[in-house]
C-alpha cells in the first residue's frame, strides 16, 4: 500500500505539473489524461506480482511495458521537480519564464533520455582491462577470462538474451569464464530451459565458475543452482578449487552479505596467502574482509552502477570507489562489473551494459 501510494502521487504531481498555469490559475487536464496517468500509476505492482508467479507471452509484455514506464517515470518526475525549481527562481529573481514551454521543454529532454536509456540497455558491450596480480603462477600469466553477472533472466531477458551474450563471450575466446550471480531475476521462469545457452561456454578450457547472487536467493536456491550446474558449468557455494596453480573460491551472496558470515566462510575456504587467488562474490559489500583473508582479485557485480539517476547517485554513495571498475584495498584489488542486464526498468543512462574480459599479467 505503501508503495501504490508512492507511485500514485508521483503520477498526480505529474499530472498537476503538466496542466497547472500558475500565472493565470488555470489547472484543466484532460480526462484521457486523468485516465492515463491513473492507469499507469496502477500498473507496476501488479505486473510485478503476476510475473512471480507466471512466465506467459502476455504477463512477460505487461511487465515490459509497465517496467519501461517505471524509468520513464523517474526521468519525468526529475523534470517536473527541476520545472517548478527554474520557475520559482525565475519569478525571485524577476525574470520572464513562460512555465508551460519550460515543462514542454524538460519533458521532452526526459523522453528522449528515457528512449535512449530503453536503446543503450539492449547494447552491450565488451569492456577489456589488464590485471597484474603478484605471484600469479606462471601458466596463467597472459591468460584471459570473461566476467559477466546480472543477465537477469525473466520477464525482459530471457534465454535469448542469454544465447547473444553466450556468442559475444565465445568470440574473446577466454581461458576461464566466470559468472558472478544474478543470472535469474527471481521471477518465474523455466530455470534448466533459460540456462541451455551455458552448455556452449564450457568449451573454455579452465573452466566456467558461477556464484549464486541474491535474486538466486530470494528463496530456495536449488532449482537455479540444479539448472546451472546441469548445463556442465561448475557452482561454486562457499569453497574453493584450484587450476594450473590459481586458488579460485566462490562465495554466494547469501553467506556474503553479512560481516560475520562472510569472514566466517572465507575462513573455511582457507586461501595461501602466499599465493594468489581469485574470488568470485555477487557484491562488493565488504572488500575489506576479503582483504584481509588474503584474497588477490575479487570478482563482482550486483550494483549495476545504479542503472540511471537518481538510482546511479545512491549506488555511488553506497559502494564508494568500488561502485564500478578496478580499485584496491590493501593488496587486494576488486573489480565490479556493471552487469550485463537490468533490474526492474530495462534503462540505463550513465552506466552501460557489458562482458568483461580480463588479462592476467
Amino acid at each position: 500500500m505503501i508503495a501504490q501510494t508512492v507511485l500514485f502521487l508521483a503520477h498526480y504531481f505529474l499530472y498537476e505539473t503538466w496542466t497547472s498555469l500558475p500565472a493565470t490559475g488555470d489547472t484543466a487536464g484532460p480526462l484521457w489524461l486523468k485516465l492515463g496517468l491513473g492507469l499507469l500509476s496502477l500498473a507496476f505492482l501488479p505486473a510485478s506480482l503476476l510475473a512471480f508467479r507466471y512466465t506467459n507471452a502476455p504477463v512477460r509484455a505487461f511487465y515490459k511495458i509497465a517496467a519501461v514506464w517505471m524509468g520513464l517515470l523517474s526521468f519525468l518526475f526529475i523534470a517536473a521537480v527541476c520545472s517548478w525549481l527554474i520557475y520559482a527562481l525565475a519569478l525571485s529573481a524577476g525574470l520572464p519564464a513562460n512555465f508551460h514551454r519550460l515543462v514542454e521543454l524538460l519533458f521532452g529532454v526526459a523522453t528522449l533520455a528515457g528512449l535512449y536509456g530503453v536503446f543503450n540497455a539492449s547494447w552491450t558491450r565488451v569492456t577489456r582491462i589488464t590485471v597484474r596480480l603478484a605471484n600469479l603462477p606462471d601458466a596463467w600469466h597472459g591468460r584471459k577470462a570473461a566476467l559477466i553477472s546480472d543477465l537477469h533472466l525473466g520477464p525482459v531477458r530471457n534465454g535469448n538474451f542469454l544465447r547473444r551474450m553466450v556468442a559475444t563471450i565465445l568470440r574473446e575466446a577466454p581461458h576461464a569464464i566466470f559468472i558472478a550471480g544474478d543470472l535469474y531475476d527471481g521471477t518465474a521462469i523455466d530455470a534448466a530451459r533459460a540456462a541451455e545457452p551455458l552448455n556452449q561456454l564450457t568449451t573454455a578450457p579452465h573452466g566456467v565458475y558461477f556464484v549464486a547472487g541474491n535474486h538466486e536467493q530470494f528463496r530456495d536456491d536449488s532449482k537455479y543452482l540444479s539448472a546451472v550446474a546441469s548445463t556442465g558449468v561448475r557452482v561454486l557455494n562457499n569453497e574453493k578449487i584450484e587450476v594450473d596453480g590459481l586458488q579460485i573460491a566462490g562465495v554466494s551472496y547469501r553467506n556474503a552479505w553479512q560481516p560475520g558470515s562472510f569472514e566466517a566462510s572465507l575462513k573455511r575456504i582457507g586461501l595461501d596467502r602466499e599465493r594468489a587467488s581469485i574470488l568470485v562474490t555477487h557484491a562488493p559489500d565488504h572488500p575489506e574482509i576479503a582483504e584481509a583473508a588474503g584474497v588477490s582479485l575479487q570478482l563482482s557485480g550486483h550494483t549495476h552502477l545504479g542503472q540511471f539517476i537518481p538510482w546511479s547517485w545512491i549506488a555511488r554513495r553506497v559502494y564508494r570507489q568500488f561502485v564500478y571498475g578496478l580499485s584496491r584495498i590493501g593488496k587486494m584489488q576488486v573489480f565490479t562489473s556493471s552487469g550485463a542486464g537490468t533490474w526492474g526498468p530495462p534503462l540505463r543512462l550513465g552506466s552501460n551494459p557489458e562482458i568483461v574480459v580480463l588479462q592476467f599479467e
